[in-house]
Parts: C-alpha cells; sequence; structure tokens
C-alpha cells in the first residue's frame, strides 16, 4: 500500500509538470504577428476663408463717438459691397466700449487717474467661399484710410468645407499603405499574410505645403496657408500563417 501511494504521487507530479511545461512553451511562443504603419497624405486649396477687421473711434462725448463710430460702419459697409462682397457675408458683431483714463504723477509717484474719454470698436467679420475675392481685398482694405476710417485688418483665416470626406480619403490610403508594407514584410520572411487583428488610427495633421511646419502629438490644424497638406496614420496589426 505504502509502495502503491508512491507511485500514485509520481505520476501526479510528472502530469502536472506535463501541463505546466506545455503552458510555457505556449505563453513563450505566441502566434506570429506583424505590425506596420503606413501613412496617407492628400494636398489640397481651402475652399471657406474668414477675415477680420475693426475700426474705432474716440471722444470724451459717449454720444458724438457712437454717431460717428456709425458713419464709419457705413463707410466700411459701402466699400465691402462696392468690393463685390455680398451683404450676407458681412457680419458687425456688437461694439465695444473702453473708458480711456490718463494716470497722474507728483514726483514721480502716481496719484490717481484723469477721465480722458471713450474709445469704441466695432469689429467686423466676413466670411466666404469667394476666397481669392476675400484675399484681394483683405489686401487693399488701407484704401479705407483715404475715406477718413483707421480699419485695422487681422491676417485671414482659411478653412476646408470637406474635411470629412478628406479624412475618409486619408485614412484608406493609409490602410493600403500599411497592408502592403506587412504584405512585403510576409513575404521577404516566407511567410503567409494572415487576419488582420487590430486597427487604430493615428493623429490627423493639417499642415501648410512647403511650410516646414512641426507635426503635434495631439494634431495640427493649419488655418494660415490656403494651400494645405493633410496627412495621417494607421497602425494595423496582422496575424501570420
Amino acid at each position: 500500500m505504502k509502495y502503491l501511494s508512491a507511485i500514485i504521487f509520481a505520476i501526479a507530479i510528472m502530469t502536472a509538470a506535463y501541463f505546466l511545461g506545455d503552458a510555457y512553451v505556449s505563453r513563450a511562443n505566441p502566434d506570429g504577428v506583424i505590425s506596420v504603419t503606413g501613412s496617407g497624405s492628400e494636398n489640397f486649396i481651402s475652399d471657406l476663408i474668414v477675415w477680420e477687421g475693426r475700426f474705432s473711434r474716440n471722444s470724451p462725448n459717449l454720444e458724438a463717438a457712437y454717431n460717428q463710430l456709425d458713419q464709419d460702419k457705413n463707410i466700411v459697409r459701402s466699400y465691402l459691397i462696392g468690393k463685390g462682397i455680398k451683404d450676407e457675408n458681412i457680419v458687425f458683431n456688437s461694439v465695444q466700449t473702453n473708458e480711456q483714463q490718463e494716470n497722474q504723477y507728483q514726483n514721480g509717484n502716481y496719484v490717481g487717474s484723469i477721465f480722458k474719454g471713450y474709445e469704441l470698436t466695432q469689429p467686423v467679420k466676413i466670411e466666404s467661399n469667394n476666397v481669392e475675392l476675400i484675399e484681394n481685398v483683405s489686401r487693399e482694405i488701407t484704401e479705407l484710410l483715404n475715406k477718413g476710417v483707421q480699419f485695422n485688418s487681422s491676417p485671414p483665416r482659411y478653412y476646408y468645407t470637406k474635411i470629412a470626406d478628406l479624412k475618409i480619403e486619408m485614412i484608406s490610403k493609409a490602410t493600403e499603405d500599411a497592408r502592403l508594407r506587412a504584405e512585403k514584410i510576409a513575404a521577404n520572411s516566407g511567410e503567409d499574410l494572415g487576419d488582420l487583428k487590430s486597427a487604430n488610427m493615428g493623429v490627423f495633421q493639417i499642415t501648410g505645403q512647403n511650410s516646414g511646419e512641426d507635426y503635434s502629438w495631439s494634431g495640427a490644424y493649419n488655418t494660415a496657408d490656403k494651400n494645405k497638406t493633410a496627412s495621417i496614420t494607421m497602425r494595423l496589426e496582422y496575424e501570420i500563417d
């Protein structure tokens, strides 16, 4: 009986060792996987422009400053429409009012401030699909100085209204590029490419063409250039048969 128990115990130890050993080998030799990253890019031209500016008037009298600013507003509107910009593309935002104070000093020490008047600023925004027209007007806006309006212009911003369709196209290009890379790696290794295990999209970037603009981990979205480049990466994992 004593020897029988010893034999049974030995068989149990050998069986456990076999299964544990088999499990270790399985973990140490997982199924073959190829991980590849593909990229896609496309040049395009912006089809929407946003241009903003502002003009101001100063006066000790608030009502007088507002009346002068309203006259300037009519001049600006007429000028823009005369240049071919549609009235519905011109948006005058709310007037900004600031009290102007002048600091007073005695013997180099600040003793307070006195009221000097009001500064009223009128912002205006033009949004249009006629990119070339708005570009030209933004360059000629200094002509308003001859009409007595001190107009301060910001650089135009450029956008693309079909960005969703473009992104889908870029994903397709990047995926195809990654698949071709995986097929080449598998062929060079004497293996067959198996099923796709996972696909992960990288960051979608929009930069100015030939701008040398840096890419960002969070994604770049250039609005300063009319001509842009869109790019994206896709990381794929394939099984190896």
